[in-house]
């Protein structure tokens, strides 16, 4: 799972209370995308408001024996607000095209897949890396490098992994971010700490899990609503839209 950073000057999202925000008809408009894609057939237009939600598609492959759970074949987002009807259509493609984890999904592979959509609410800034709970939030992270707290105390001056507003912004070299979205973490099995360090590792840092280092992490919480279809779903959805 991949994402784009939020842009700073992006309108904050609102919280939502609203169980049936996200629905089968945006990820039948995702699938569309992938399928016109693939085939050059014509899109057809969304039906549904253009409301704008940070969101992510992800596209599983559905096993074809009994019991085995899908298998993750693509999944991008973005934390930015996007309006759902450019968004999805975008990021269908994205995650399907461009998630350097897999190779391009093809045509042959479509009566395989199944999309998920999840468009994100609720968010909330963390008091510590804990202050979270599994099953209900998605977490995102951010650190910066641990060498750069221990020369700021050799020098006396202000850790930049402090929570003061007033110290030097960190540039992005020196800073490493990771997500996970709420349904992945009880999927794993994983506690609140064991969901850091594996976002700690999946940001790219590859020394030593610290306690100092976990505690110096920056945690945004967040919520998911999430619909999932698969391709016999988004066929007949698209015979009936289309009378073909």
């Amino acid at each position: 799972m991949s994402l784009v950073p939020p842009d700073p000057g992006a309108e904050e999202p609102k919280p939502q209370a609203d169980d049936d925000i996200c629905t089968a008809e945006h990820c039948f408009h995702a699938f569309d995308a992938l399928y016109c894609a693939l085939t050059s057939a014509t899109p057809i237009a969304p039906h549904f408001a253009a409301d704008k939600y940070p969101l992510f598609v992800t596209w599983n492959t559905r096993s074809s024996r009994p019991g085995r759970a899908p298998r993750l074949r693509g999944c991008i987002g973005s934390f930015e607000p996007l309006s759902l009807h450019d968004g999805l259509q975008e990021f269908a493609l994205i995650s399907a095209f461009r998630d350097h984890r897999f190779r391009k999904i093809d045509k042959s592979e479509l009566e395989s897949l199944e999309c998920a959509v999840s468009l994100l609410t609720d968010f909330e800034d963390a008091d510590s890396y804990l202050d979270w709970t599994v099953g209900i939030h998605g977490i995102s992270i951010s650190f910066a490098h641990p060498s750069l707290l221990a020369s700021s105390a050799s020098s006396g001056t202000p850790s930049p992994l402090s929570s003061s507003t007033y110290l030097p912004r960190v540039t992005s070299k020196q800073t490493f971010t990771a997500t996970y979205l709420p349904d992945v973490i009880p999927e794993q099995g994983w506690d609140r700490i064991e969901a850091v360090d594996s976002a700690i590792q999946k940001a790219g840092w590859t020394g030593t899990i610290t306690e100092d280092l976990r505690r110096s992490v920056k945690l945004r919480r967040y919520q998911s609503k999430m619909c999932v279809v698969g391709w016999e779903e988004y066929e007949e959805w698209r015979e009936q839209q289309t009378g073909a």
